[in-house]
């Protein structure tokens, strides 16, 4: 796991602002604060208020990872980015395992915006603390995930940044 230097996390951040068309605020006439991919599914996180014991949170932090990791291949790198903090580049298959470190940040937003992303920004996930929002995208890591998220989550708010109609 590697910082990104101050050159590239400005590259990559203005990229995500671009690609993403990023508008941060607290602001919920303002949200989702991204453009949401075509691809993509939201849910919002309030069934983890009712969790003290953290299970509920322990399986959606475990679903998540384990589909970025299945996404990115043995080889490949993701980005992890915090909003206004330190940024990482890190191999899934070489965090969060016996002996290993910690995956850098969380899907779930605690407290700022938490982004993980492939580094050709095809899929990841987008945590909102403001709203209490996780977006995860792209066709494959949807595929692999959003069965156990929706299991986690209950029903998604928006599919493709569209709003969901009731059950």
């Amino acid at each position: 796991m590697a910082e990104l230097p101050e050159a590239e996390y400005r590259r990559v951040w203005d990229r995500f602002y671009e690609d993403f068309d990023f508008r941060p605020s607290t602001s919920s006439s303002e949200w989702p604060s991204i453009k949401e991919p075509v691809a993509s599914v939201t849910w919002s996180v309030t069934a983890l208020d009712g969790d003290p014991e953290y299970e509920r949170l322990d399986r959606l932090v475990e679903a998540v990872e384990q589909g970025l990791t299945l996404c990115a291949g043995p080889q490949g790198t993701l980005l992890a980015l915090d909003w206004q903090h330190t940024s990482y580049r890190f191999a899934p298959h070489e965090v969060g395992g016996t002996g290993q470190p910690a995956w850098p940040l969380s899907p779930y937003p605690d407290g700022d915006y938490f982004i993980y992303l492939s580094e050709d920004f095809r899929y990841g996930s987008f945590g909102h603390p403001w709203e209490g929002s996780l977006c995860l995208f792209g066709e494959e890591l949807l595929s692999a995930v959003s069965g156990e998220v929706d299991k986690v989550l209950g029903s998604p708010i928006r599919r493709s940044g569209k709003a969901e109609g009731p059950a």
